[in-house]
């Protein structure tokens, strides 16, 4: 997992969600105009789909993207050529790039196109070619109270699904050497690993932004307008880039011990097992187990234990002080659970520990007991 903290810019408020680059002296040139047709997906407008389908169709189509320096975001498939749009800052400063599917395939990808003004890249996969892309909103902008999807990598964890509404338009700042403006403000968590996610419309499942930065307290995402940079990345798929700018890193964001990444990052998993377990991900929330509690208890056990389980609510939860590398969360939460054939609404104080297993955090041990 990458265990890097949030960088904090503008009086250490807002912060981008993956590896970041400064733009040196060369300048971006991009067609003002583009011939043909682009092979994009466009979606019909009014055609609501049911929430799980969207969901399951667009993680299958967003990736995680590695660059050899070890910065980490995220990307979505636009076009049958096999070209994932992302954040400029994810890729900074590199060429080739790896890239993790859903399905669990390591491919190989190439920047094509980078912007020195707009936080926006192309990277090409020859192996992603021919695939169906998502279907992007082009011309239509999202309007305050629309419910959003934000999917991406945060903290390393794939194909993370974080819901809210679209709650500000306009909003602008600047991370140099991007200032970004008309942002969409986003109530969806968003957290490092998130940058180049799609934003997507719960309702018809239409990219509307790619999500780009957050708010250090609080759940204050933002993310830009797809329809503000799609013709940016057409350009570069129609031509790519000879040359790219030669971004560089302006500050290497500094990598916490793993005492401190136990404490800040605790809660966050402990979160994240709860929405895989609402979301019915039974093998994914098996998989943020350690192997002591894997060896205990088998997959079929794990996953027949949670059957009855139609929802989870935490209503309360802190982080103790982290000791050897480890960290305990209380946790109080309300449970939707089938009992003798009818589903009642049951309290438990729940206590995890939490710790690293091969550079990945772990939900080590767990327990819990019923409040009456």
């Amino acid at each position: 997992m990458n265990k890097r903290i949030w960088i904090s810019v503008i009086a250490s408020a807002f912060i981008v969600c993956g590896g970041f680059g400064a733009a040196l002296a060369v300048h971006t040139e991009v067609p003002s105009r583009l011939t043909g047709k682009p092979m994009i997906a466009v979606a019909e407008p009014g055609k609501a789909k049911p929430l799980k389908d969207i969901i399951f169709e667009t993680q299958k189509l967003v990736v995680m993207i590695e660059t050899d320096d070890g910065s980490q975001g995220s990307g979505f498939l636009y076009n049958l050529d096999g070209d994932l749009i992302t954040n400029a800052h994810v890729v900074a400063g590199s060429r080739k790039v790896k890239i993790k599917t859903a399905d669990a395939r390591e491919l190989d990808g190439e920047v094509i196109g980078i912007s020195t003004e707009t936080d926006v890249a192309v990277v090409r996969v020859p192996g992603l070619a021919g695939t169906e892309p998502l279907q992007i909103s082009r011309d239509e902008k999202a309007e305050v109270g629309d419910e959003v999807l934000a999917v991406g990598s945060p903290l390393g964890f794939q194909n993370t699904v974080t819901t809210g509404i679209i709650s500000g338009l306009g909003r602008s700042f600047e991370i140099e050497p991007y200032l970004y403006s008309d942002l969409y403000q986003i109530s969806a968590p968003i957290a490092p690993g998130n940058s180049g996610g799609p934003l997507v419309d719960q309702k018809t499942g239409e990219v509307l932004g790619i999500n780009s930065a957050g708010y250090e307290q609080g759940s204050i995402g933002f993310s830009i307008p797809i329809a503000n940079v799609i013709t940016i990345a057409e350009g570069w798929s129609k031509e790519p880039m000879d040359e790219l700018p030669e971004l560089t890193l302006s500050e290497e964001p500094d990598n916490l011990d793993e005492e401190a990444s136990v404490e800040e990052f605790a809660d966050y998993l402990v979160t994240h097992f709860y929405d895989s377990l609402n979301n019915a991900d039974y093998v994914y929330a098996y998989s943020l187990l350690g192997g002591n509690w894997k060896e205990r208890t088998s997959y079929e056990k794990f996953r027949e234990g949670y059957l009855g389980t139609r929802n989870v609510v935490i209503d309360n939860m802190h982080v103790n002080d982290s000791r050897d590398d480890k960290a305990t969360v209380i946790a109080i939460i309300s449970v939707d659970e089938r009992v003798n054939g009818e589903y009642v609404l049951s309290k438990y104080q729940v206590t995890y520990e939490v710790g690293y297993e091969n550079d990945q955090l772990k939900l080590l041990s767990g327990k819990g007991k019923a409040i009456k």
